[in-house]
């Protein structure tokens, strides 16, 4: 799955060392971060890779308890989140202009997700995207602790686009244990979920695919889009021009059988290709 072992092993009975160990772990600066991306990206040097894993392992354990709600073992959940932060460091691109934090959430909540999903039995109650969304997007879509009145109910079921009696399901079969937004002692160093709970919409990378795919929709693109194969116009449509719950690079690979990465190389094939054809700059 990886080239590059997991740095750090967590053992069941040793999860706390783990977490105030992560904790010590230095930051990296954005500099030092962008030269470590680009010695990866160019020389595949191992070392460069490990150095960005170790630097954000805390930001997989704040991640990680955002699913303790749904009882299973915290240790298992920061050994797939981790897993997540691998393969976001193997795919990151140092000159997009995000910083690799941001980048990396997506991969880490992706496998956590994941993990869920063959794990939870409850979570067979949610069959279709609409109901995968509300199950892990209604703790953060209350507003308290208290249970959803019908008025809320009604909002949350608009908003997710699945039944009200629905939404009273998921909150009646997950009911109960929360957890702090916020950091609760000195210890807690890092990200907590309310760093990307409170608005996902405003992460730098979903701002810059929203800057994208507004500039894709002006004048031109119907031309830029026939200068593309059939596959390369899919992609395209799929990953950029929905109007939500746009394809996943996973998706896409399901689909036409071949990598996720592949899909990514000619994502970004087609989208210099558009450029060209809109008169952006490269």
């Amino acid at each position: 799955m990886t080239d590059f072992a997991l740095p750090l092993q967590i053992h069941g009975a040793s999860l706390q060392s783990y977490i105030q160990a992560v904790n010590r772990l230095p930051y990296l600066s954005q500099e030092e971060e962008l030269d470590l991306s680009r010695r990866l990206r160019q020389k595949n040097d191992l070392d460069a890779a490990r150095q960005l894993v170790l630097s954000h392992l805390r930001v997989v354990v704040s991640v990680a308890r955002g699913y303790t709600g749904y009882g299973l073992p915290q240790a298992d959940l920061i050994q797939e989140g981790n897993i997540g932060l691998m393969k976001a460091v193997k795919r990151f691109d140092p000159d997009r202009g995000v910083r690799l934090v941001s980048f990396a959430i997506h991969w880490i909540k992706a496998e956590i997700h994941e993990y869920i999903i063959r794990n939870w039995r409850l979570v067979k109650v949610a069959t279709t995207k609409a109901q995968r969304k509300l199950f892990f997007n209604l703790r953060s879509l209350k507003e308290g602790t208290d249970a959803l009145n019908r008025e809320e109910i009604g909002q949350i079921a608009t908003s997710l686009k699945v039944k009200p009696e629905e939404v009273s399901e998921m909150e009646t079969r997950l009911g109960g244990r929360d957890i702090p937004l916020e950091p609760v002692s000195d210890e807690e160093e890092g990200i907590a979920p309310i760093a990307y709970l409170a608005d996902e919409n405003s992460e730098p990378t979903r701002l810059i695919e929203r800057k994208q795919k507004e500039k894709l929709l002006g004048e031109g693109l119907t031309n830029a889009l026939a200068s593309l194969d059939d596959r390369s116009r899919r992609i395209i449509e799929a990953r950029w021009l929905q109007e939500e719950d746009s394809a996943t690079l996973h998706e896409l690979a399901a689909e036409f059988e071949v990598s996720a990465e592949r899909i990514r190389q000619i994502e970004q094939k087609a989208m210099q290709k558009m450029k060209l054809a809109l008169g952006a700059p490269k």
